[in-house]
């Protein structure tokens, strides 16, 4: 029996469990769509730029702890997508692309948006320095056999997405279902690698005996879904946990052995805990820059004296910035449940230490009293911290938050409270300015049952506000909470202490200041919309779009302060050597008449 390959791949990817494909139509993929609109199974999410449909599946895949698909177009679909792939790619989360290509007789003879400038029918090779793979199908038999490696690989190890590019003409060929349905008898499961006992067993000991220990944990707890593990490890040996931003939510904020976030933005006493410790155990991290304040030891790591024990699904980060004192390669998730049961064997009435517990609430106090001020201002524009604090109160503890970059991200991961592990998604390794609305998308769709806000910049939000057309025509009830200062106020802010200029950084016109009215544009694409005038009004205008449980955006002016910084980031000295200087305020560049 044949059948086309564009039927079967729709068959396949129900018989996975894939509810959901993200994408934006072109003639290469119409093929694929059609055989889509007869699957009862799948619900194709559509939208009106590729960048959004790579957003909302990585904010999908985080959520939903699944493998998401994209559906684009070839050409300009694939490179429009490409940095929402490449941010996927970068935070690890698994992601299947399919991406309709020129027909495979044309090759060479440069068709319709075909990209040959070196090679070939080569559009694929555009996204090999950031996938895991990228497959271009050759011949329709191997389709079945390439699909299901993909999925395979975008799982497994350190999980990340793939490509996989079709010729126009193969979604349009016919094959032989007993190709596709050979697979069935495949796993989609694989055993993933754990801790032995031995090592597990010297890990213990090391971290019981040291005087002063750290865990040190990135987003690899988050994608090994062992948070519970986490915590369980935490309780019964009482470290100290401190994160990266991308760790952020891998404990909750309100936990007694919970530091927080290190490096540029965190602050001084998490920093001093971990550059004053004697044994640090990284779990899925990479030690990356920002989060390492530039890996210079005076500032928040110093290895050695404190030495490293480092376990990561991938061998590649073990001793990549930092010498390891003992390495392991194994997922995160069964690596705590083997030190957990150990711990118990070799340290069974656990261990107490109150002194330190009660040492991190005075110091988690004191920050919170230094912001009090500017939490409780009624000052408008916004003080930022307001808003966090009064997005914060109005939250119930599961709701999902997405953020962006800027105060939206590290102001975030600074000072607003996680209170549920895994509830917050944020753009780390890339770090893409527009991520965290279709993020937001992505991850209500996924879990329909939670509160689901965006925190964002009106810098990030205007990247890609046409996926308010989305959220309409799929009635997805996020709430958008655009944090609006008129600028891209991080940049501005180092422009302006560095260079003392805003140049190409602030919002304006004729020398004004300058801001687009989102809650008009929300209203525009049919989605209830507000902007805040006042500080009083913003924690009830939350309240009520939380309520109504239907897309909301709220425009709320905000002052451009810089987030606080106690850390380090070498791009200070690059721009002042030997000035010691951050970032600073630039001003009321949010107020517009």
């Amino acid at each position: 029996m044949k059948d086309l390959i564009s039927n079967q791949l729709v068959k396949y990817l129900e018989a996975r469990g894939i509810e959901h494909v993200f994408g934006l139509c072109g003639h290469t993929n119409i093929a694929v769509l059609a055989a889509l609109s007869k699957s009862k199974k799948i619900k194709f999410i559509n939208t009106r730029h590729e960048q959004i449909a790579a957003h909302a599946a990585d904010g999908y895949a985080r959520a939903k702890k699944e493998t998401a698909v994209v559906l684009s177009h070839l050409g300009p679909g694939l490179t429009n997508a490409a940095t929402g792939v490449a941010n996927a790619a970068l935070d690890s989360v698994p992601m299947v692309v399919i991406a309709g290509d020129v027909p495979s007789h044309y090759f060479g003879k440069h068709p319709h948006q075909e990209v040959n400038m070196h090679a070939d029918g080569s559009q694929y090779e555009i996204y090999r320095p950031f996938v895991k793979r990228a497959w271009r199908v050759d011949s329709p038999h191997l389709f079945p056999e390439i699909i299901e490696k993909a999925f395979a690989l975008a799982e497994s190890g350190r999980p990340g997405p793939v490509l996989v590019d079709v010729p126009m003409d193969v979604f349009s060929s016919e094959i032989d279902v007993k190709l596709f349905d050979r697979l069935r008898l495949n796993t989609k499961t694989l055993a993933k690698p754990t801790l032995d006992e031995d090592t597990a067993a010297e890990i213990v000991r090391k971290l019981a005996a040291a005087k002063k220990p750290v865990l040190y944990v990135g987003g690899g707890i988050m994608l090994a879904d062992a948070t519970a593990e986490l915590r369980a490890f935490v309780d019964h040996l009482q470290i100290p946990v401190a994160h990266t931003i991308m760790g952020k939510g891998a404990l909750a904020d309100d936990h007694p052995f919970m530091l927080g976030m290190t490096g540029f933005w965190g602050t001084q006493f998490i920093n001093e805990q971990c550059r004053g410790a004697d044994w640090i155990l990284g779990l899925g991290t990479r030690f990356s820059e920002a989060d390492c304040s530039s890996w210079e030891p005076e500032f928040t790591f110093n290895f050695p004296p404190t030495k490293l024990i480092h376990i990561d699904i991938d061998p590649a980060e073990i001793g990549r910035n930092y010498p390891v004192e003992i390495g392991a390669v194994a997922d995160i998730r069964q690596a705590l449940k083997v030190l957990n049961r150990v711990a118990r064997k070799l340290v069974p009435a656990g261990i107490e230490r109150a002194a330190l517990a009660e040492q991190i609430a005075m110091a988690r106090s004191a920050f919170i009293a230094t912001n009090r001020v500017h939490a409780t201002s009624d000052a408008y524009p916004m003080r930022p911290e307001r808003i966090l604090a009064d997005v914060r109160e109005a939250l119930p503890r599961d709701a999902l938050i997405t953020t962006d970059v800027g105060w939206n991200k590290n102001g975030v991961g600074q000072q607003f409270p996680i209170l549920e592990p895994g509830t917050i998604f944020t753009p780390g390794g890339y770090a893409t300015m527009g991520f965290g609305a279709p993020a937001a998308l992505g991850a209500k769709i996924a879990r329909p049952d939670r509160v689901v806000v965006a925190l964002v910049g009106d810098g990030g939000f205007g990247q890609n506000p046409a996926m308010l057309a989305t959220a309409a025509e799929q009635n997805v009830a996020v709430v958008w909470v655009i944090m609006n200062n008129g600028a891209y106020g991080t940049i501005a802010g180092l422009e302006k202490a560095h260079y003392d200029t805003t140049f190409g950084t602030v919002f304006e016109t004729d020398g004004k200041p300058y801001s687009v009215d989102y809650a008009a544009i929300a209203k525009a694409y049919g989605i209830d919309g507000v902007r805040i005038g006042a500080a009083g009004e913003f924690k009830p205008a939350l309240a009520r779009a939380i309520e109504g449980a239907k897309p909301f955006v709220i425009d709320v002016m905000m002052q451009n302060e810089p987030v606080p910084t106690a850390g380090h980031w070498n791009i200070m000295d690059i721009y002042s050597p030997g000035k010691k200087v951050h970032h600073v305020s630039v001003g009321d560049t949010a107020h517009a008449d």
